[in-house]
């Protein structure tokens, strides 16, 4: 659901902006080390900041928030001039209104700790109308970033009793230089307050809809209602939009599509959304596993296992909101984004073990197991991708193997590439965009481990080797050609069983950020 919170930069100081808005609330960002009073804040404390934060026990680390009661007036001791019942009567002592002055920490000040700050406020605030805050040093988009995303819920029915913030209004705005080794223009050094702002939400915005798409129930979710959103998407976002349904699957060849769809009465879909701005040197094209629910066809889960599998689709989710928000970024890149869209069912025509699928371009694999059906719709895709659409590269990104969840936890992505100036353009994007990815080899001597007696390769591993991520990474590299590929397994990161900074429970859209900021990258390889 889109974030109701509206962020915008306004001039004046915060007392100044909270008089003209009405605010409650104040959030002045403090950093360690002595230091702390601003003019800011000796004009708003009637103590010494330093004091205040020491009895407190403060760090000013990024996440922690110190509230303060405060009294709203002008700067001449005036009261704002709002008639509120009990105010200025005789014997309350003052005209002004009570408020709150919230003091947040910011850490060291880079991007990742004002995501969390941001994050930290606008959770601390839910329920506010409208919240006043002092704009931290440093990479603005970055705070925006997380100040929105905090904000992100979903659910159906009822409303939460406290709803997220209503405005946050950033005064005294001025947006940083980029973090070290981002070079991407969604933080050029230069940019006004305002760009910075709008720059943070659109990134943002794309988060959120990824996290959208993911978390809608798969009742509602079919392969099809995932083309309509897409053609939606296009319509907004000026894209071209084609949809291919299972008649045009089938006649041209995609296997694995058909294959992974037949289980299920909801026939599967090859999206293909296209952006081309007016001058452009590379083409990129991002493919993402949309399968929107999976039950591990014959090969059927354990009902636990089933129980998030509506956000199979999370990968299919970020390649649609990167796509989505290309033109408003301004990204000088061509890209196409492919999603490979089926449902995973058991059934009286589902897919079985044993059987050899024929893929988009010729190549054979034989399926040992139902339950490792996205390496199976994302062949197909790669290979369209390299026989039809001609990149310069290729990214997928595919919530794809409990194995790299085994490897790397819940909040690392893992990569693999076969271009080593790739793979660390991609780590440094995550680094800079807070969505982290660590590097995982694509063994050659593993390869063996997937030769299948009876196709050209089977769908798992049948050596006892282990390493299932890497196994499915193989599989998929038998796809691509030559091409400069790589491969983001986020069946971690894509899901969190709770808050924390700007992740909310839930959907995560991980990899929404870290493709834009690569996508946007000056020295993107």
């Amino acid at each position: 659901m889109p974030v109701e919170t509206q962020l915008r930069a306004v001039e004046g100081t915060v007392r100044q902006a909270a008089l003209a808005a009405g605010a409650e609330v104040l959030a002045v960002p403090v950093r360690p080390g002595p230091e702390v009073d601003t003019a800011e804040l000796a004009g708003l404390l009637t103590v010494d900041s330093a004091q205040l934060l020491a009895y407190q026990e403060a760090t000013a680390d990024p996440g922690e928030v110190i509230s303060v009661p405060l009294r709203f007036e002008a700067e001449d001791g005036s009261g704002d001039g709002a008639e509120r019942p009990g105010e200025g009567e005789p014997g309350n002592g003052s005209t002004g209104r009570l408020g709150e002055l919230l003091l947040f920490g910011v850490g060291d000040g880079s991007p990742s700790a004002l995501r969390r700050a941001g994050a930290a406020l606008t959770r601390r605030c839910k329920g506010r109308a409208t919240v006043v805050v002092e704009a931290p040093e440093g990479d603005l988009s970055a705070f925006v970033e997380g100040a929105l995303l905090a904000a992100y819920d979903f659910r159906a029915g009822e409303p939460p009793k406290k709803g997220p913030v209503g405005a946050i209004l950033l005064c005294g705005a001025v947006a940083g230089p980029p973090p070290a080794g981002a070079g991407s223009p969604l933080q050029d050094a230069g940019d006004g307050a305002e760009e910075a702002v709008r720059r943070g939400s659109a990134v943002a915005g794309a988060t959120v809809l990824a996290r959208d798409l993911t978390n809608t129930p798969s009742t509602d979710k079919s392969p099809a209602w995932l083309a309509e959103r897409a053609q939606e998407i296009a319509a907004e976002s000026g894209l071209t939009v084609r949809i291919r349904d299972e008649e045009e699957l089938r006649a041209e060849g995609f296997g694995g599509l058909i294959a992974v769809g037949a289980g299920s009465v909801r026939p599967p879909r090859l999206i293909e959304l296209s952006y081309e701005p007016e001058d452009y040197t590379d083409h990129v094209v991002l493919v993402g596993k949309g399968i929107t629910f999976d039950t591990g066809g014959l090969s059927l889960k354990p009902n636990d296992n089933m129980k998030t599998m509506k956000t199979d689709m999370a990968g299919g989710a970020v390649v649609m909101a990167v796509m989505s928000a290309l033109r408003s970024l301004g990204a000088g890149v061509r890209v196409t984004g492919l999603i490979a869209a089926a449902e995973n069912m058991p059934s009286g025509s589902a897919m079985r073990p044993g059987d050899v699928i024929t893929h988009y371009g010729g190549t054979t694999s034989e399926v040992l197991n139902t339950d490792a059906e996205g390496r199976l719709v994302l062949a197909d895709a790669l290979a369209y991708a390299d026989a039809r659409l001609d990149p310069d590269v290729i990214v997928d990104i595919a919530t794809l193997t409990g194995a790299a969840k085994v490897a790397l936890g819940l909040r690392q992505g893992a990569l693999f590439a076969t271009d080593d100036e790739l793979a660390a353009a991609l780590v440094t994007a995550g680094q800079a965009s807070g969505e982290s990815l660590w590097r995982m080899p694509l063994v050659d001597d593993y390869r063996v481990a997937i030769d299948s007696d009876v196709a050209d390769v089977a769908n798992i591993e049948r050596r006892g080797f282990g390493g299932g991520s890497i196994m499915a990474a193989l599989f998929l590299r038998e796809f691509v050609g030559k091409r400069r590929w790589a491969h983001l397994d986020v069946a971690g990161p894509a899901r969190s069983t709770s808050n924390d900074g700007e992740i909310s429970k839930g959907a995560t859209g991980f990899g929404a950020r870290l493709l834009l900021n690569w996508l946007g990258s000056a020295t993107r390889p």
